[in-house]
This record gives structure tokens, sequence and C-alpha cells, in this order.
């Protein structure tokens, strides 16, 4: 699972093909990761890695472990092959 932790202005302008938004800066982010599948395999980016990297950690402390920090959305797309969708 794809995982953008932007903002959704941020999503709107342009995003992986597939990915899920669940905003870091949201004050239901915690509440929003707590449901995700801990045995499932994440990607997780953002503009410049800052925020995917605060994610990340905060991901691990509910208890999931298998979380890919791809940093910058330009950066997932080139470590993946996934395409950015154009907002």
């Amino acid at each position: 699972m794809i995982i953008d932790v932007r903002t959704p202005e941020e999503f709107a302008a342009g995003y992986l093909d597939g990915a899920v938004l669940i905003d870091f800066k949201n004050p239901s982010f915690d509440a929003e990761i707590a449901k995700l599948d801990t045995t499932a395999s994440y990607i997780v980016y953002c503009r410049s890695g800052n925020r995917s990297a605060q994610a990340a950690e905060r991901m691990r402390e509910v208890g999931i472990t298998d979380i890919t920090d791809l940093g910058s959305l330009e950066n997932a797309s080139a470590q993946t092959g996934v395409a950015i969708v154009q907002g």
C-alpha cells in the first residue's frame, strides 16, 4: 500500500498512482494509521522526506513494521516505477 502523507492540496496537485492520502498534519492522523493492517507492507512519501520520516516513526509506534520511507513524491516514483498522476 502506498501512503501519501501530504496535505489534500498537495495531493490534488499530483500523487503516485494508487496512493492513499493520510494527511500527517491532520489531527486524525494517529487514528487513521491505527486502522491500518499491521502485517501489511507500506510505502510512505511526502514533499521532501521530513513528514514521511515522522509518519513512518508514528506507524512503527502502532505496531507496523514493514514500512519503506521513500521521501519525496519524485523519489518515490523513481524508486517504485509508479507514475505520478497529475491533478
